[in-house]
Parts: structure tokens; sequence; C-alpha cells
């Protein structure tokens, strides 16, 4: 069972449209599905919103220490209520998926993303779920850090948008720790259009009648 969601981002509004933000973009989301007021939450360091289920209290978290610092949020959160790693979805931008695609995924090391190196290091593990959410990569490293903090193009933020539709779509499943159910609802591909049906040929000498008549 899923006890904490986190949505990783950078807090200000020059940070608000960048694709470093999708964390934000998704949890906010998600508060939205819930029926979660996001709020000032000075000892987590962080907008927090708490959900009562009849399972129990489900967190919403969006850390405000910059991206580089989440782990600070995330484990004051985790360690005072007893939330172990293996109950908190991390939801962070992912270079190697593009727009559109998205991930689920137990554990496994940072790749380079400076959010998740902090909670790996903050919780002292990393064996936390993550949802992976598409951004696209520059094609060359050097221009990475300048591509996360820009906006994407229209198309790309319709296309992470509907990947965080998606994936709402199995909240359910995943808040109840049905992981492998919602790793298919979220992983399945859209089915192909359909061709067109073909047009019924004329029978032989219809051409020759119509120009006749």
């Amino acid at each position: 069972m899923i006890r904490l969601l986190v949505g990783l981002g950078n807090p200000g509004p020059q940070y608000e449209g960048t694709r470093h933000n999708a964390g934000f973009w998704w949890l906010d989301a998600a508060a939205a599905e819930l029926g979660a007021r996001l709020a000032p939450e000075r000892n987590f360091h962080g907008l927090a919103a708490r959900v009562n289920r009849p399972q129990g209290p489900l967190w919403l978290l969006e850390p405000m220490t910059f991206m580089n610092l989440s782990g600070k949020a995330v484990a004051a959160l985790a360690r005072f209520y007893r939330i172990d790693p293996g109950e908190i979805l991390v939801v962070h931008d992912e270079l190697d998926l593009q727009p559109g695609q998205l991930k689920l995924k137990l554990g496994g090391s940072p790749a380079g993303h400076n959010g998740l190196k902090d909670i790996h290091a903050q919780l002292g593990s990393g064996d936390y779920w993550r949802l992976r959410l598409g951004i696209g990569h520059p094609g060359v490293k050097a221009e990475v850090i300048d591509y996360v903090l820009r906006k994407p193009a229209p198309d790309q933020r319709e296309a992470i948008e509907r990947s965080i539709a998606t994936s709402l779509a199995a909240l359910d499943l995943l808040l109840a720790g049905e992981m492998g159910r919602a790793m298919m609802k979220i992983h399945a591909r859209p089915p192909r259009p359909k061709p067109p049906r073909a047009e019924p040929a004329d029978p032989p000498g219809a051409a020759l009648k119509e120009a006749a008549s």
C-alpha cells in the first residue's frame, strides 16, 4: 500500500512550467483527483496534504527545497509518520523517455537525477516506487541542465499531460499496492487506429452507363 505520494520539482513561478517540474504537475492533478488541498508544512519543508482513507491516512508532498534537496522533505515526513520506503511513490521527470511515455518501477539507481539521489541518501534506501514521466532528451549531455529548466513545446506539454491522465486512471490500484495491475494499465499501449474501410468497387461498365445517361 502507498502511504506517501511525492511529486518532484523546483519552487517558484519561474520554474512552474519547466520540464523538471513534471512531478509537481502530476501531484497537483492527483490532489485534485483526491479532493486534497496542498498547504505549506514547515516541519516537512514543502507543500503537503493529508487524505483520510478507509485504509489509513495518505500523504501528498511537494518538496519546496529545490530539486537537489528533495530528500530533506521526503525523509522528514516519512520518519515522522513511520512510512517505509516501499510505501512511497515518487513521481519525477525522465530524460530517457519521450514525452507521453511513462514507466513505473521499484528501486534502482537515481540515473543522474539529483532529486532521486538526495531522496536515496536521506532515506538510506533506494527501495521506493518511482513513476517516471518522459520529457525527452536534448541529444547532447552538455545541454541537459538548460533543457530540463526550459518549458516544453506545446505538443510535448500536451503529451506529458496525457501521460499524467493515463497514470491517474490507475491511481486506486497504485494506492492499494496492486502494482502489477497498475503497471499493466500504465504501460499498456493505446490501440492502433483501424484502417479506413475501402469503398466498394463499381461493377464493370458502370462508368460507361453513367456517361451515357
